[in-house]
This record gives structure tokens, C-alpha cells and sequence, in this order.
């Protein structure tokens, strides 16, 4: 499944697979396919695609996700594109105010802090940490307060803490704040039941993690609502082009209307071969997710058995049973970047942030294979 990736890179660990993820074979030639659907279609390739290529992508991932209708899902070249549209669906002339958390990745803690500085939104985060009580602090500060936004991640990148039940998570949030998930880091790696919450909550995710499609193919599951955002693509009035009104902005329905503007379908391709292949493999989510707990495993007894003074289970971040698809360790920045270096002179790939050190984990690893002897002491 994995032959050229593997075959390019030998002598390698991978263990930055959370982070940047070896792509199956197939997906090469679904880029040649685009290329070759180019070619014979030329313009006719957009009817070909959105009749036939789209919608056979959106219900794999509705399958993956339980969800009863596929046509929520909107595509987007990544997740950024989509969480700002889903911002300007607010009334601009109001100052938005945000729940979240001090734990969100980069598109949203950025993008979030800068509208703050411009005093466009008002912002409360909650610690993750204790991760113990996360979920019931959370909560309490939604219930109490009366927040228009609520963005949470379903897996924190950068611990692995994981949220238990997601649909129950989402139950206990109030009704009246749109609710988005960043589902980056859960999406085909956690197996996640939408059907409960599918009309109720945004979910934000993409092929560059654990679905295996690569960089390009994000995607937003879009609730019940008539949403119109100000940023806006022609894609978004794609089902109404003919009978657009002078002076009016009209806009698709059923999760459409999130929609963007012309972009380079590939990366649809690579993760519609991808979830293709592992539904044709018997991959389930949860047969992936039970392989690479295994793998995990392995790696610790590994750790233990090295006894090393930093990389143990003491400096590990293991805050439930319904982790992540990596392993974090929590260490001094200088020893983070020591041991990152360390590790990339012998082979072993890993991904580092700040003061977190992460160990991702895929199929395609054989955990017999495991050689972290390189940070034996002595």
C-alpha cells in the first residue's frame, strides 16, 4: 500500500505521521487521473466532478462519520478558508463573542487573536489542562455565559487529549452560539459518530492527517441554517447561476453556500483513491485505530525498557483512553530540540512544538521494527 513512499525514504522511522503522512500508492495515480480527466473533458471535466467525483467523495466521508446526509459537506483547499466564512456568517457590525480553548492550532489561534487585537471579537479560552475536568469546565463556562461562537478541537494537537463522546460533549453545550468542531486531528484516526449532531455543529477536517489524500482536500460539515456568509466564491451560488437576480446574492443550498471559488480538484482524487482503498482493505477507522493503539504499546515498552531521564512515561502526556494517533512529551524547550536533533541523526522523524515532543503512529509502521537504542545512556 505504501511501497513508494516507503521505497523513497529507506532507513527511515516516520514518526512525524501526525503531522505529515505518508500517502498510499493509489494516490499517484489519482493525480494522473485528474490530469488524464483534464485532458479529455477540458471544461466538461466540472460536470464530470461535480456530478460524479464530489458527491461520490462526500459519502465516503459521510460513511466514515455516520452522517445521514453527505451533502453537508463542503470542500475547501484548507481549513482556514472554511473557519473564517464561518465567521463572516455573523452580523459584522457586532462584536463576536468566542469560546475556546488555550489549546487550538494555529489557523484558528491566530487568525482568532488577531480579530481580537482589532477588537472585532471578544475572546474566553479554558485551559485543557487538567485534562480530568476539561470537559465539564468547558461546559459550566457555556452554560453560564451567552457566547455567539463556540470552537473547540475534538483532538488537541498538541497533547492528544481527545474529547470522550463527542455527540454528549456537544449535547451539553447550549443551543443559541454556533458550534464548530476542528476535527483535523480525530478524522479517521478516532472513530466519531456525527448522526446526533450533524445538524447542529460545523465540523472542520481534511486528508493531510490520517485519511491519507494529502495536502488540498479540507472539508466542513455544515448544520442546519440559513447561513449566508459575506465571504463568499462563485462555487456558493453554483446551484443558482441561471437565475441570478440583479442586485442580489444568492447562494446554494444544503452546506453549498460555504463554498468557494475555482480550485485544483487533485487533492479530491488522492482522497477519494485513499478512503477507496481502505474500504476495499477492510480498514475501517476503528481497525485502524486498534493497529496503531498496538503500536503505541510497543513504543512505551521500548521507552521503559531505555530508562531514559526525559523521554518516560513521567514526562508523557497520556490524559485518557480515547487518545490521539501520537504520543506527546512535555519537556524544557532546549531539551525538546536537543532530542528532536538527536533523533533526525539516526533516522527517526518526529515533530516537535514549543515544549511538546510528538510521536505519530500509522499503518504503514511495524512495530516490530522499532529502534529507539540511539538514546540508550552511557
Amino acid at each position: 500500500m505504501y511501497k513508494q513512499f516507503l521505497a523513497a525514504r529507506p532507513n527511515i522511522q516516520h514518526f512525524a505521521c501526525h503531522s505529515h503522512h505518508y500517502w498510499p500508492d493509489v494516490t499517484r495515480q489519482a493525480m494522473l487521473d485528474y490530469w488524464d480527466d483534464t485532458a479529455s473533458m477540458v471544461d466538461e471535466k466540472w460536470d464530470h466532478i461535480f456530478a460524479d467525483k464530489l458527491p461520490a467523495t462526500q459519502k465516503l466521508i459521510a460513511k466514515s462519520l455516520n452522517l445521514t446526509t453527505p451533502e453537508r459537506i463542503v470542500f475547501a483547499p484548507n481549513t482556514h478558508e472554511l473557519l473564517y466564512r464561518i465567521y463572516s456568517s455573523f452580523d459584522p457590525a457586532k462584536k463576536i463573542k468566542i469560546l475556546t480553548t488555550d489549546s487550538e492550532f494555529y489557523s484558528f489561534q491566530r487568525q482568532s487573536e488577531r480579530l481580537e487585537q482589532a477588537g472585532l471579537v471578544e475572546i474566553t479560552r479554558i485551559t485543557t489542562e487538567p485534562f480530568s475536568s476539561f470537559e465539564q469546565r468547558f461546559t459550566e463556562v457555556a452554560q453560564k455565559d451567552e457566547f455567539d461562537w463556540v470552537f473547540v478541537s475534538q483532538v488537541f494537537f498538541n497533547s492528544g487529549y481527545a474529547i470522550n463522546d463527542l455527540a454528549d460533549f456537544v449535547q451539553q453545550l447550549p443551543t443559541q452560539p454556533l458550534i464548530t468542531i476542528d476535527g483535523y486531528h480525530g478524522f479517521f484516526a478516532i472513530p466519531t459518530d456525527l448522526s446526533e449532531i450533524e445538524q447542529k455543529v460545523f465540523y472542520l477536517a481534511g486528508s493531510y492527517k490520517y485519511a491519507q489524500g494529502g495536502e488540498g482536500a479540507c472539508f466542513a460539515v455544515v448544520p442546519d441554517g440559513n447561513y449566508q456568509p459575506i465571504y463568499t466564491g462563485w462555487f456558493a451560488e453554483f446551484g443558482d447561476l441561471h437565475q441570478r437576480q440583479e442586485g442580489h446574492v444568492g447562494y446554494a443550498k444544503n452546506g453549498q453556500q460555504f463554498a468557494g471559488a475555482t480550485i485544483d480538484f487533485s487533492a479530491m482524487y488522492r482522497l477519494y483513491a485513499s478512503l477507496t482503498l481502505f474500504e476495499q482493505e477492510g480498514l475501517s477507522i476503528e481497525v485502524i485505530h486498534k493497529y496503531v493503539e498496538q503500536c503505541q504499546q510497543a513504543f512505551l515498552q521500548q521507552i521503559d525498557e531505555l530508562k531514559h531521564p526525559l523521554l518516560n512515561r513521567d514526562n508523557l502526556l497520556s490524559p485518557n483512553h480515547n487518545h490521539g494517533h501520537f504520543l506527546t512529551f512535555n519537556l524544557d524547550e532546549d531539551d525538546v530540540v536537543s532530542l528532536a536533533k538527536l533523533l533526525d541523526s539516526n533516522g527517526i522523524k518526529t515533530d516537535f512544538r514549543g515544549n511538546r515532543l510528538r510521536f505519530g503512529f500509522a499503518i504503514y509502521h511495524d512495530p516490530t521494527k522499532y529502534d529507539l537504542t540511539c538514546l540508550r545512556q552511557g
